[in-house]
């Protein structure tokens, strides 16, 4: 399968069967051949079609009389990926791009072939001519289109945040996230997994904060491949995903209670840090993500973990005040990973906000009654948005006076990048680098 066509197939993937992007590409590349640069080439083109994809059906409707609704969907992802091309990508001859999408309509839309040959023509002509709007008489629109976030999403963040501050963020939400990778020291040193990787050639750099991590520079080759990997001897995991195990700092022969533990990261990291003693109880409500932690688990070498298959929203009478440490990494809206799975700007809905922050209350309440006294709660989110995270925090305070804020710039500020305010912090991708991320560190009088 040539690299085009593969990308096509992944993109009708995530619009029509709503797959995440990650997973999506991950398949593909598990089931056919491809060369390292065709690899990439899958990857720009899916990813950076994703991250434009309001500018690139603005585009396409500046030169369709044809709604984008009534397209069909081969037909409307061939003229994305033409239109990606040849706006975004400069290494791409204007005429590959056009010829490839029309050679590809003959296999899955024939009869749109001489349809999109002329909008993309089109389009090349006359690339030099597409207006946004006005910047300043419709801000909103404006930053919506030219940075692909649907506007209702633009205006919420101008609700939370300055105009400059803004602009910036969504800028860099449409950027490649560096990859990081945390170091099993259960099974390996940090040095020899530098030294391994930089002998195939992938460039890494410690990691100034957390020792176990190491970010991936450059020469970035499927980690899931490699030896260390299947050996467990590496995870591949963000570094703001990172700091939630560093600063519950989980101790050996602790019971550590993960509520909302799927996919396993953060799990496995606890139990890195407790040197693999203690007992850590892993809960999610999906079995395929249950199956995941113990997958996980067992290929990092993790004997301390018990799964169990649980709904954060019940409270499970067994087990009140009996945990050293409770992990509460809830669901959310998930606007702080939005480098890593850009259609996610284009799932969420307004009213989705007021739902989950219920849930995200409720979950916290129950985990709490978990903790023995002088016992420690952390809260964990990866979004941006206050309202599911410091004022979270906030309202579970006002309804648990036996509940204080742990100072985490305080205690913890030799491994937090930045300046924080107040007790707790919140990452955002365009200021530290990282994956938006919210954590707060209670503990119980």
């Amino acid at each position: 399968m040539e690299a085009r066509e593969a990308a096509l197939k992944v993109l009708y993937n995530i619009e029509a069967e709503k797959a995440y992007s990650n997973i999506a590409l991950n398949k593909t590349f598990k089931a056919n051949e491809f060369t390292k640069l065709d690899r990439n080439f899958i990857t720009e083109l899916v990813y950076g079609t994703l991250e434009n994809l309001i500018f690139v059906d603005y585009v396409i409707q500046q030169f369709s009389t044809m709604k984008l609704k009534k397209m069909n969907l081969w037909t409307l992802n061939l003229l994305r990926l033409g239109t990606y091309q040849i706006f975004f990508l400069d290494k791409v001859p204007d005429f590959a791009a056009v010829n490839e999408s029309v050679n590809l309509s003959k296999i899955y839309c024939k009869r749109a072939s001489g349809f999109i040959n002329g909008i993309l023509r089109n389009m090349i002509r006359n690339k030099e001519n597409i207006e946004l709007p006005n910047k300043e008489k419709e801000f909103k629109k404006f930053l919506s289109v030219k940075y692909s976030h649907p506007q209702w999403m633009v205006e919420r963040f101008l609700e939370y945040f300055p105009k400059d501050f803004t602009e910036e963020l969504l800028r860099v939400n449409n950027e490649t996230p560096k990859l990081h990778i945390r170091v099993n020291t259960l099974k390996v040193s940090v040095e020899e997994v530098v030294r391994f990787l930089q002998e195939k050639d992938i460039q890494v750099n410690r990691n100034p904060y957390i020792s176990e991590a190491i970010t991936v520079e450059e020469g970035f080759s499927q980690l899931e491949e490699l030896d260390i990997y299947i050996k467990g001897l590496i995870h591949i995991q963000d570094f703001s995903s990172m700091l939630v195990a560093k600063i519950l700092d989980p101790k050996e022969g602790q019971f550590i209670i993960d509520v909302c533990s799927a996919p396993g990261g953060k799990t496995t990291h606890m139990a890195q840090l407790m040197n693999n003693k203690g007992r850590i109880l892993a809960r999610d409500i999906h079995e395929h993500k249950l199956k995941l932690i113990k997958s996980n688990a067992n290929r990092l070498g993790v004997k301390m973990i018990d799964v169990e298959k649980f709904n954060g929203k019940d409270l499970d009478e067994d087990l009140i005040e009996t945990a050293d440490k409770v992990l509460v990494d809830a669901p959310c809206s998930g606007l702080g990973i939005i480098r890593r799975k850009p259609e996610i700007k284009y799932r969420k809905e307004p009213d989705d906000m007021k739902t989950i922050t219920e849930l995200q209350l409720l979950i916290l309440t129950n985990a709490s009654r978990y903790v023995k006294r002088e016992g420690e709660l952390l809260y964990s989110t990866c979004t941006i948005d206050p309202n599911e995270n410091q004022k979270i925090v906030e309202r579970f305070l006002k309804q648990h006076s036996n509940y204080e804020l742990i100072d985490i710039n305080h205690f913890y500020k030799s491994i937090v990048p930045g300046e924080h305010k107040g007790n707790m912090i919140q990452l955002y991708p365009h200021l530290h680098g990282t994956d938006g991320f919210f954590i707060a560190k209670l503990k119980k009088k």
